[in-house]
């Protein structure tokens, strides 16, 4: 009588596809990641500290995902097949088509009061012209479309006020012209590094210009 041969079952296993955030990385998508470090210094979005700390990062990095991390704040700087989540997205208003590239978008407050505040759209350049008014620019729900905002000021005896998230960063240097107003920037971050990075520029006369981040509390 011949020995009987037993079959062991083999375990039943599921493979689940990779994701993209999960594909190897190869050294020319961390050379490519380095190179766009290197201009998130001259956009002033890092300073040479971080840029070292990414840097070494990047090139550890083994996983789409893992190199995204890498660049994962820096607003448009980051390969979009190894996104880690997904900016948050507004509805834009009905018939609004985009603003064209270049094109400097024009608010404008004559002796009344403008605001922009909540989910609004805002353009890579702005000019805020404010004469015997008052002006609030509320960034703090906005969907900003570069990393940097270049808002030219034309106050005239009128207020302005800027509110930023707590995230990005103001610069006030290029305002030169400050005659009979006043200047504040309560948020103390000129010149330093913030994302988005909102420039402002022009001239102030006779009015006052703050800079603030959101009020917390109840009666914010």
């Amino acid at each position: 009588m011949g020995e009987e041969e037993t079959t062991a079952a083999e375990p039943v296993t599921e493979t689940k596809p990779l994701s993209e955030r999960d594909l190897r990385v190869s050294d020319d998508e961390r050379e490519h990641v380095v190179g766009v470090l290197q201009k998130a210094i001259g956009r002033g979005m890092i300073d040479l500290d971080e840029f070292t700390e990414r840097t070494d990062r990047a090139l550890a990095s083994r996983t789409r995902g893992e190199l995204n991390a890498v660049l994962a704040d820096l607003a448009g700087l980051y390969h979009p097949a190894a996104a880690v989540a997904p900016a948050p997205q507004y509805a834009p208003p009905v018939g609004y088509g985009g603003y064209s590239p270049g094109r400097r978008f024009e608010l404008n407050a004559k002796y009344s009061s403008l605001v922009r505040s909540g989910p609004w759209i805002v353009p890579p350049e702005l000019v805020v012209r404010n004469k015997y008014g008052s002006t609030k620019l509320d960034f703090t729900e906005a969907q900003v479309q570069s990393p940097v905002v270049h808002i030219e000021l034309d106050a005239k005896w009128g207020s302005v006020e800027v509110i930023i998230p707590e995230h990005a960063a103001v610069d006030v240097n290029s305002i030169t012209d400050v005659k009979f107003g006043s200047l504040e920037d309560k948020t103390h971050s000129n010149g330093h590094m913030g994302n988005p990075r909102f420039v402002l520029s022009g001239r102030v006369h006779g009015g006052s210009l703050v800079i603030r981040h959101p009020r917390r509390g109840l009666f914010g």
